[in-house]
């Protein structure tokens, strides 16, 4: 088939790579610009790198709403569109276009984890399998018919990190067996179930400060989901910013008030943690690896040279 492509980052790159393997014709490619965004500077692969490379013509814009690019793409005849990160709305006078629509892919098990950062919200929540979906595109976003998709299951110790390195190996053959289906003539796929589609905003800053009144459990997802390359959770100590760099569940059970620095278990230093913690049934977050407000990263042990005081979501 001849396809166009929308897409962005190492995802729409992986896309690209797999669509130029194929014996699929991709026409053009339409990509965002360069930014300097915290998040969209990480797993950055270029895709109008790649697509020139190999002699295809790109598109550069943040939003596909002008009259050129619809000129163009109507001049490229494509049975399909193919999009991945692409991160604005692509309206229906652009997706409805070729012969086949568009196909969308999405780093998420669909319905569920629509919209941005599926891996670090699934991750945080506890979901036990991650995976890719490619589906067609409609006018709700990430709700279209589920052409094919695949999952992977989520460790006991993942970061964020690992699981994307688990997806990303997932576009090429979730995108290629797609189009293959498409291609062989398929036109009915599985709806999605929209009683259990859930829908998630960007990451940001508030997003990553610790809250102590959380389970110990659910901190130890958030410092997993917050791993290298992206920002680290943090918190404040003595009104500095602490970053936490790695931390377990506590072997033993603390009580008081969440946020206090308490004890030293093993490797680590436990922090008081959850709402009911006065109860003293829960778990603390056994603290292992910081960085402080300077950069500099030591073990945990190091950092907290005597117990007491607190840690707080506030300078």
């Amino acid at each position: 088939m001849r396809v166009v492509m929308f897409g962005y980052q190492t995802w729409g790159h992986r896309t690209l790579q797999a669509l130029l393997d194929s014996e699929h014709d991709v026409v053009l490619v339409v990509t965002h610009p360069k930014s300097e965004h915290a998040y969209e500077k990480i797993w950055s692969d270029s895709v109008a790198d790649l697509a020139e490379a190999r002699g295809v013509p790109v598109l550069i814009r943040n939003r596909p709403d002008d009259e050129e690019l619809f000129e163009r793409l109507q001049e490229a005849d494509a049975d399909i569109i193919v999009a991945n990160n692409w991160r604005t709305w692509i309206p229906p006078r652009i997706f409805e276009l070729p012969r086949h629509g568009t196909l969308n892919i999405h780093d998420s098990l669909l319905p569920k984890y629509a919209g941005f950062s599926p891996l670090i919200w699934a991750l945080i929540n506890g979901e036990s399998e991650v995976g890719v979906t490619a589906h067609m595109m409609n006018d709700e976003l990430d709700a279209g018919d589920i052409v094919r998709q695949e999952a992977v299951p989520v460790g006991p110790t993942d970061t964020a990190t690992d699981l994307f390195h688990k997806t990303v190996d997932l576009i090429g053959p979730v995108t290629i067996g797609a189009l293959d289906l498409i291609a062989a003539g398929r036109t009915e796929f599985t709806q999605q179930d929209r009683s259990q589609a859930t829908f998630f905003h960007k990451r940001s800053a508030e997003d990553i400060r610790v809250d102590w009144t959380w389970p110990a459990e659910d901190l130890e997802r958030l410092v997993r989901a917050q791993s290298d390359p992206y920002p680290s959770a943090f918190t404040f100590h003595r009104g500095k910013r602490l970053e936490i760099l790695a931390a377990v569940v506590s072997q033993g059970r603390y009580g008081g008030t969440p946020g206090r620095v308490f004890y030293r278990e093993g490797d680590g230093v436990v922090i008081v943690a959850g709402s009911d913690a006065r109860t003293g049934r829960n778990h603390g977050l056994a603290i292992t690896r910081v960085r402080t407000e300077d950069g500099r990263e030591m073990p945990a042990t190091e950092y907290f040279t005597t117990m007491g005081g607190y840690l707080t979501g506030r300078p």
